[in-house]
């Protein structure tokens, strides 16, 4: 079944913490509502950015497009295993990302941000 929405309404979490559920209204104007589980709802959170960068490639004929957010904040703090630490990124309307880093690519990290970046052509989007 295809379903072509208008809007999304509802982004609820279940009371169980097992599920989310979507809330949309169909091209006809009719409610409607998609229940994922935890699992389904990360494989798709995971999926996503590749088909936006996907779509913007396709649809600009340009392969170099990706779909990037502006970064307004970060944080850093130990994990429960203490081989790890966790970054966080955030934009300024409040969308967060969390990585899990171990030991060997946190230095890596640092080292690669204060290395000068090569030249590159920027195109505005």
């Amino acid at each position: 079944m295809e379903i072509e929405t208008q809007a999304l309404t509802t982004c609820e979490v279940a009371a169980d913490g097992n599920a989310i559920s979507l809330g949309f209204v169909d091209a006809t104007g009719r409610p409607a509502m998609i229940r994922l589980s935890l699992n389904q709802v990360g494989a798709l959170a995971m999926t996503l950015p590749g088909l936006i960068d996907k779509a913007l490639q396709t649809r600009f004929g340009d392969q170099s497009l990706r779909y990037a957010y502006p970064l307004a904040s970060w944080a850093l703090e130990q994990s429960t295993d203490t081989t790890q630490r966790i970054i966080t990124l955030e934009t300024e309307d409040g969308f967060k990302v969390r990585f899990s880093i171990p030991k060997a690519e946190q230095s890596l990290l640092g080292e690669a941000l204060t290395q000068p970046m090569p030249e590159v052509t920027v195109r505005p989007n």
